[in-house]
């Protein structure tokens, strides 16, 4: 985002842990002031602390971002203590790995509620203050699964979905009304967080990601990419643009190859322990931190968002490139 001041006031949803803890830390690197919220206490005071260490600032803001009255009193609340809002990151979620026919109603609302609705309660809260000045970023942590679900995650992935859906209608009305307010999306592939840990599951193996896992830094800087420049949408990692664009050319294809190996793909050979907790419904304690189990395995860089990011500077490359060639052949 162009002039934007150096200390930047940010809000990040599900910033105790996982992504958003990569987040938060980007964001506190470059000097910012974060409203850090998440449901656990003990974790955002652990993350505050982590934020004032990198150089930012940081205000613990205890919100299930199910309910829409605290969403909105936390922004109220940073702006009060930071001052006015640059840019919202929707990041917080739940889920259930469960095969449809287990799964209860009152999961299904608990995921929509958080993930779906969640995104649009913060998404409402930041517009009513950035619409008035005309300026600011909205961030969705989006994933590949917005565009192509698999099974077992079908109320996350469903959520998803509406989150692609509600975006999209947003980004044309601010088209329509011509503001300057930007949202971005950013699609996320698998990842390396503590989710896995703490997700709940009716699996007989430990969840994992599916696919390539790359480390939740990947992710965080593509979100801060994306608060910083007018990209309506950003894929992360070759694997999301992969399931993206085979999901448009050959849907019904990828149903039956998901429902040959999409079970066991999203699962270890090691067993779940049927009794440990989960935070579905409440959350679970201790600091997590931003990484899962998967660290031996997970990739640190992507090619492919690096070539998102500078792809400016490669097409201006391409075309010096391609000069140098003409120019040869006419010397030839």
């Amino acid at each position: 985002m162009a002039g934007r001041r150096k200390s930047e006031v940010v809000v990040v949803t599900g910033a105790s842990a996982g992504l958003g803890r990569a987040i938060v830390r980007a964001f506190a690197r470059q000097g910012a002031r974060i409203g850090l919220v998440s449901r656990n206490q003990e974790r955002l005071e652990e993350t505050k602390k982590e934020v004032e260490s990198l150089g930012g600032r940081g205000l613990v803001l205890p919100t299930d971002v199910s309910e829409d009255a605290r969403v909105e009193a936390a922004a109220e609340a940073v702006e009060k203590h930071f001052g006015a809002l640059d840019v919202w990151v929707n990041n917080a979620m739940v889920s259930v790995f469960s095969p449809v026919l287990k799964m209860r109603p009152e999961e299904y609302r608990r995921v929509t509620e958080v993930t779906y609705l969640g995104t649009v309660y913060g998404t409402l809260a930041a517009l009513r203050r950035m619409i008035p000045r005309n300026e600011g970023a909205i961030v969705q942590v989006g994933s590949a699964l917005a565009y192509r679900a698999i099974p077992l995650q079908s109320a996350y992935c469903g959520a998803k979905h509406a989150i692609q859906g509600f975006t999209e209608s947003l980004r044309s009305e601010l088209y329509h009304s011509g503001s300057k307010v930007h949202i971005s999306m950013v699609q996320m592939p698998a990842l390396n967080t503590p989710q896995f840990e703490w997700v709940k599951s009716r699996l007989r193996g430990r969840p994992r990601p599916v696919g390539r896992i790359y480390q939740p830094e990947v992710g965080a800087d593509a979100v801060v990419y994306a608060a910083h420049h007018r990209r309506p949408e950003i894929y992360v990692g070759y694997p999301a643009v992969e399931a993206i664009m085979a999901n448009r050319i050959a849907p019904r294809l990828l149903d039956r190859y998901l429902g040959r190996t999409g079970f066991d793909s999203q699962q270890d050979k090691e067993p779940d322990d049927p009794n440990r907790p989960d935070n579905l419904w409440e959350t679970v304690p201790g600091d997590y931190g931003a990484h899962g189990r998967f660290d031996d395995s997970a990739h640190d860089t992507s090619l492919q968002l690096a070539a998102t990011e500078h792809r400016r500077s490669l097409a201006l490359t391409g075309l010096a490139a391609l000069g140098v060639m003409w120019a040869l052949r006419r010397r030839r």
